[in-house]
This record gives C-alpha cells, sequence and structure tokens, in this order.
C-alpha cells in the first residue's frame, strides 16, 4: 500500500492523534466517511443520469 510499512503508518497515526486529540478523532472519522458517501452517491448518480459523456457533435476536433 504505496510502500508504507507498519512503523510508517503507527508514526502517521501518533502524529495524527497528537495533532487532533483522541477525543476529536471520532468526529473526524465521521465526517470522513460521509464525505465519501457523498462522494461515491454523487459519482453514482453522475454514471446513471449520462453526466460528463459530453455534449454529442458530428465535427471532429480540429488541431
Amino acid at each position: 500500500m504505496f510502500g508504507l510499512g507498519t512503523t510508517e503508518l503507527l508514526l502517521i497515526l501518533l502524529i495524527v492523534i497528537l495533532l487532533f486529540g483522541a477525543g476529536k478523532l471520532p468526529q473526524l472519522g465521521a465526517g470522513l466517511a460521509k464525505g465519501i458517501k457523498n462522494f461515491r452517491r454523487t459519482m453514482h448518480e453522475d454514471e446513471s443520469s449520462g453526466a460528463g459523456s459530453g455534449p454529442k457533435t458530428d465535427k471532429p476536433d480540429s488541431d
């Protein structure tokens, strides 16, 4: 996973705990989870509605 070992992950976790505090971590995790859910829901809605496919034109691209 991105070349990160156990030691590096524990160090990152320790830094996050020091920056945000142990009491703030559940709120931070919940906010992150909501953001990911919202992103996935939006991506699913865009795929099903055909958004992002761009306008259909008969003209070829000119360079």
